[in-house]
Formats: structure tokens, C-alpha cells, sequence
């Protein structure tokens, strides 16, 4: 009852940011990066399996998303399925090769499979090399509904999201969720009563890559372009990031953890400011160029000060109280 609670109090809060002074393309940037860390938390905090190459779906789902949208003029919601259909289609093939191992070895497929793919991004013509995709319109959802306006936008992007967090928690909530998590506590005991690891696994990985690819295209159509920074190794550190911060194996954590990072990557030269005009030191006038060592100063405190993250810390200190 508490927790549906909070899912309809975070859900009033995102009705109506737009409405109280909060930039809608802040709200929807930080929205897709937490369905991002969601679909990571999927894989990581319920299964136990590190994947150190989920940039690779992201940025999949977005080249596709973008150039269907941009350059064959079809639809954003055709745009959306052929971006999240890529993403989970490269999960599968992925997925096939790399559950074949376990820990350090699982994370470092990921990675140099993420790697080839990032390659294969920076000299494919329809990517633009570096350059990325530009100017991506939005398009009018099913012909009808013109995007163009953000607040139209942020309601379709408010409806999409509620429904691929509902998925998770359901996924979460059901028997396979449950055996997910008997995988990552004690494996080959969840064998030795009969459950096929490896397909379980397989399929939890397909489920992170496709919402991974759905927060991806999603991202496109917000922002209007795809680069290649959403590829490159250090967005699946980023990831990792938000999740630990977050707090790894909650509903809430990846939200909590993602929309700290992003604020802090958008807002931290404002809050240099501030901080410059109060104290009268300058070089809090650079602190925005500096958002990297800040975001590994945050993660250096999470593991040595509360290695459960925000939102694990706290379930940890409410479960005796109501005991």
C-alpha cells in the first residue's frame, strides 16, 4: 500500500512539473535516462549479471529511430517500434554469446562486443561519423497529433513511461521475476530444482536491451539528434552509475539515481555560480566543466558510505522501524 503510494505521488509530481516552473525537456531528457537505468537495474540488480555494454542498445535504437524518422519520413511511433525492435534483436544476438560466461568474463563480452558495435557507428554512412544525426524532427504521432510542442510531447512521453515502468514492475512482481532473483542469490541451486538458467537469463537480458532501446528511441525524439557519445564505453559506465547510486536492485533507485546525475550534469555550472557569487571564489565558475569529477566523487561516497545507494539505504533503515 506504501509503495503504491509513492508510484502516485512520483506520478502527480510528473503531471504536473510542466505546470510549476520545471523545464518539460529537462523532465523528459531525465525520464529517459531513467528508463535507461531501470532496464539496466533489470539485468544487474534482479539477475546479478554486469553488463558493461548497454550503450550499445541505447545508441542502436536511437541511429535506427533517427533514421527512419529522418530520412525514410516515416512516423515517430514507426520510428520508436523499428528502434526498440533493433535494440532487442541485438540483445538476442548478444545475449547468445555472452550468458555463456559469468562475471568479470560476462561484463567484458558485453564491453568488447559494445565496442565493435561503436565502430561499426563510426563508419556506417547513415550515422554521419561524428557528426551524429541532426535535426531529427518529430513528427506528428499517428498522423494526427503534432509533436513540435513540448508540452504535447511531454503527455505521450508521460503515457509511454508509465507504461514501460508498469512492465518492469510487473516483470519484477511475477514467478519469473522471482526466479530471476533466486538466479542471482544461489544459481545453481535454482538448477538443481529444475529451472533452465541460461534461458532465464537470455530473456531477462532481451527485456533490458528492448526498454534500453525503447529509452533510446524515446531520447531521439525528444532531443532531435543521436551521437555517437551514446556508444562510447562511458555511457555504460554512466549507467552503471545511476544504478548504484540509485540504489541496485530497487524499483525507485535507478529514478532516484538518474535524475540525480542528469540535474547535476545540466545544472552543476548554475550551481558554480551561485556558489562563486556567495563565497567570492572563482573557481566555482568552472565547477560546470567539472561535472565528471563530481559524478566519481558521488560514486567514491556511495561505495565507501552507503554501498546499498539512496534508495537502498533508506528501505534498509524504514524495514526495522516497521518492524
Amino acid at each position: 500500500m506504501q509503495r503504491k503510494l509513492l508510484y502516485a505521488l512520483l506520478l502527480v509530481f510528473l503531471i504536473a512539473a510542466p505546470f510549476i516552473g520545471i523545464y518539460p525537456l529537462f523532465v523528459m531528457k531525465t525520464l529517459c535516462f531513467a528508463l535507461f537505468a531501470a532496464a539496466f537495474n533489470l539485468l544487474i540488480g534482479y539477475t546479478g549479471l554486469l553488463s558493461f555494454g548497454h550503450a550499445m542498445f541505447l545508441a542502436s535504437a536511437g541511429y535506427v529511430t533517427g533514421y527512419f524518422i529522418q530520412s525514410m519520413g516515416v512516423s515517430p511511433e514507426l520510428g520508436v517500434l523499428a528502434g526498440t525492435l533493433t535494440a532487442t534483436l541485438l540483445g538476442l544476438v548478444v545475449g547468445l554469446f555472452a550468458i555463456r560466461r559469468q562475471g568479470i568474463y560476462f561484463a567484458m563480452v558485453t564491453l568488447a562486443l559494445a565496442q565493435m558495435v561503436y565502430f561499426v557507428f563510426l563508419q556506417a554512412p547513415f550515422t554521419h561519423g561524428e557528426d551524429g544525426l541532426q535535426g531529427v524532427p518529430r513528427g506528428k504521432l499517428f498522423g494526427a497529433i503534432d509533436l513540435s510542442s513540448d508540452l504535447t510531447l511531454y503527455a505521450v512521453m508521460l503515457v509511454v513511461m508509465v507504461a514501460a515502468f508498469g512492465l518492469i514492475v510487473r516483470i519484477v512482481h511475477s514467478p519469473f521475476g522471482q526466479v530471476l532473483v533466486a538466479i542471482k542469490e544461489n544459481e545453481p541451486r535454482a538448477i538443481s530444482l529444475g529451472y533452465d538458467t541460461d534461458r532465464f537469463k537470455l530473456l531477462a537480458f532481451i527485456l533490458s536491451a528492448g526498454l534500453a532501446g525503447l529509452a533510446g528511441s524515446l531520447k531521439v525524439v525528444v532531443l532531435g539528434f543521436e551521437t555517437l557519445g551514446d556508444a562510447y564505453w562511458t555511457m555504460s559506465g554512466l549507467v552503471v552509475l545511476m544504478t548504484l547510486v540509485g540504489g541496485m536492485g530497487t524499483l525507485f533507485g535507478p529514478l532516484v539515481g538518474a535524475a540525480l546525475i542528469v540535474a547535476l550534469e545540466d545544472r552543476l555550472g548554475d550551481i558554480g555560480s551561485a556558489l562563486a557569487r556567495v563565497t567570492r571564489v572563482d573557481w566555482f565558475n568552472s565547477l560546470g566543466e567539472s561535472a565528471t569529477i563530481v559524478t566519481g566523487i558521488i560514486f567514491i561516497a556511495c561505495v565507501l558510505a552507503f554501498r546499498r545507494g539512496i534508495v537502498g539505504e533508506i528501505v534498509a533503515r524504514v524495514k526495522p522501524l516497521r518492524a
